[in-house]
């Protein structure tokens, strides 16, 4: 659990609503965040840049909800949340509440809020090519992931040639992992790879067939799940050994939430 700086009711008179008149007159909206982040530096240092300024928070907040217009504090919410991880240094979450004091419903009512907690995700993902320039289908794959405003790509394992997987009468791939830190929830990711596989000219034609591009979510930060169209971590992850070598370069001590071993553990027992 990290440390929390907590901001309480910061007053701001802004244009957000449904009603034209909302977005014309504005009203008062009162907002309340939690900044979870790890304040032991600046709290043995007393020294400000080791934290993150409150000040500077509210100034943000503040400029941020009066320069935008939207209809719902849902979305009020969930674009400033988004704001505030992208331009905060050392914020890992934050929890927003929006109350809205004067919601214009008819009836006696003290205030409506919306309250949301984001953050940053770690995922581990496969890559992975055996047609035309593999090389260049990885490598616009993560300059791909480099570019999306919500996700940092944090380490690239070598690119590896490996036999096919599954169908073999194919030709063989070139394969790697990387480390994603991310704002999107796993579905979200999940829709932005398969846009880079289309992108790549993906066809899913043949299974473990022939293919440009393959993204796969390996790993979403300890999340175990089961769905017929998502499974993470990746169902066959431990009998991978074109998987699990390029990501013990990147994660020899990551451990898989369900069987307990680490990608160096699993990678020995595969290879034996």
């Amino acid at each position: 659990m990290k440390d929390q700086i907590i901001i309480k009711n910061l007053e701001i008179f802004a244009n957000h609503g449904v009603f034209p008149e909302e977005n014309k007159l504005g009203q008062k909206f009162l907002v309340s965040a939690i900044l979870f982040t790890d304040t032991r530096e600046a709290g043995t240092t007393d020294n400000l840049t080791t934290s993150i300024d409150y000040g500077a928070i509210c100034q943000f907040i503040d400029q941020f909800l009066k320069n935008h217009t939207f209809h719902l504090i849902e979305r009020a919410a969930e674009a400033l949340a988004e704001a505030l991880l992208l331009h905060t240094p050392g914020l890992d979450a934050v929890e927003l509440t929006i109350q809205k004091p004067w919601a214009p419903i008819g009836l006696p009512l003290e205030s409506v809020a919306v309250k949301i907690r984001r953050s940053w995700h770690t995922a581990y993902l496969g890559i992975g090519s055996n047609m035309g320039d593999k090389k260049a289908y990885l490598d616009q794959a993560v300059q791909a992931l480099k570019e999306h405003k919500t996700c940092h790509v944090e380490a690239v394992s070598d690119y590896l040639v490996t036999s096919p997987y599954g169908v073999t009468d194919q030709d063989d791939f070139l394969n790697a992992c990387l480390k994603l830190r991310t704002l999107l929830t796993p579905y979200e990711l999940l829709d932005e790879l398969h846009k880079i596989e289309q992108q790549a000219g993906r066809e899913r034609i043949r299974r473990w067939g022939p293919r440009t591009l393959d993204l796969d979510i390996l790993f979403y930060d300890d999340l175990i799940l089961g769905n017929p169209n998502l499974c993470i971590p990746h169902v066959d992850l431990a009998n991978r050994e074109f998987v699990l070598k390029p990501l013990a370069e990147i994660a020899p001590y990551l451990h898989h939430p369900a069987n307990g071993k680490t990608v160096q553990e699993m990678l020995r027992e595969v290879a034996t």
